[in-house]
Order: C-alpha cells, then structure tokens, then sequence
C-alpha cells in the first residue's frame, strides 16, 4: 500500500511539472509576451499619445473590414492586445489570441477571410473605403496581408491601414498600422511583417502548435 501511495504522489508531481503544449496554451499569455508591452509601461515620448493593453478574449478583432463585435470570437480562451494612439491620426495594434484548438482558430481565420470579401467596399458621405487581401506564403500556418484605403471619386485619398494575420497553431496574431496612408505600396507592410515573423517565432511557447 505504501508503494502504490508512493507512486500515486511521484504521477502527480510529474504531472504538475511536465506541461504540454495544450496546457501552456490553457495558462494564458503571460504579462510581458507581446513585444510592445516593455514600451508600453513607459510614458510616451509624444505628449499626445497613449498606450493601452487590454487582456479581454471578447476584445474586437483589429481587422475588422465589417465592423462586426463578434467577428472571429466563437472559441477564444485568451487574448492581449497592445495598442499605441498619437496624432496626426496614427494608431498601431499588437494582438495575440488563444483558440480553444487549432480548428477554432482555422475557423476564425476562415470568418475574417469571409468578412474581407463581403465587406470589400463601405461607401459613406462621399468616399469609399477598400479592403484588399492576399495571401502570405512561409509565415506560420497560413497569414493575409490585408490593406483597407480611402478613395473619393475612384482616386485614392489620404487615410488607411495595412496590417498582417497569421494563425499559428491555435493562435492568431495581427499588426496593424493605421493613419495617412497613400496608394498602397510595399514598404507600408515592411515593419508589420517585422513583428509578424518575430511572434510567430515565439508563439508556441504559449500556443499549442
């Protein structure tokens, strides 16, 4: 009896040591993962601009071409989002979520592909908005990169975003930069994808890939 108690107690602290890629993903993102948060703890350089980090799962999708709330929520288990705000217009976001599995995560990115295409064109007061999307080879499991720009009368103006998404494993991560964009061109996406391959590097440390 003895034995078997004593076996009993070394499974347990096996257990309790060992931890497997779905475990650590279940344990959330821990303070500090992101790679803006180190400079988002530090007072901005710019008197008009701020920092927040918010660790919401419901928090809203930062591709969002239909400005849907629930977009991609369905299975989250944890989410982090960095985000900076400065003027003139400028924001940029860092985030990072946990799917409940790899096919919720599939599945989220199959929801925001959907939403780029039925949402592609948002006409209001005069201007339109276009989202344009591609897809990214050799970063993570699938990744977009994804450009939305004003355009009045068919020309473009001045205002947009360009960001990246990829899913690796049952996690999606997204860098977007926002402000006054002009004709999409391919140096808009060069530090996004940066930090894009950066996180992807890093991301099974909480993930389960």
């Amino acid at each position: 009896m003895k034995k078997i108690i004593t076996l009993a107690v070394a499974v347990l602290a096996i257990g309790a040591t060992v931890a497997t890629p779905a475990a650590v993903a279940a344990a959330g993102i821990p303070k500090g993962f992101l790679l803006y948060e180190k400079e988002a703890a530090k007072k901005p350089a710019l008197a008009e601009s701020s920092w927040k980090v918010g660790n919401s799962a419901k928090v809203r999708l930062a591709i969002n071409p239909c400005d849907r709330a629930t977009l991609a929520r369905t299975g989250r288990t944890a989410a982090r989002t960095v985000t900076y705000t400065s003027v003139p217009d400028f924001q940029k976001v860092e985030q990072v979520i946990l799917y409940r599995s790899k096919a919720a995560a599939a599945g989220a990115v199959a929801q925001v592909r959907s939403a780029l295409t039925a949402c592609r064109s948002n006409t209001s007061a005069g201007s339109t908005y276009r989202y344009v999307s591609s897809r990214l080879t050799g970063l993570g499991d699938e990744a977009l990169k994804v450009s939305g720009q004003v355009y009045y009368k068919g020309k473009a103006g001045v205002g947009g975003d360009r960001s990246v998404l990829v899913r690796k494993g049952n996690a999606v991560l997204v860098y977007l930069w926002a402000g006054e964009y002009y004709k999409p061109a391919r140096s808009d996406w060069a530090t996004q994808l940066r930090d894009a391959r950066k996180m992807t590097g890093k991301i099974c440390g909480v993930a389960d890939c």
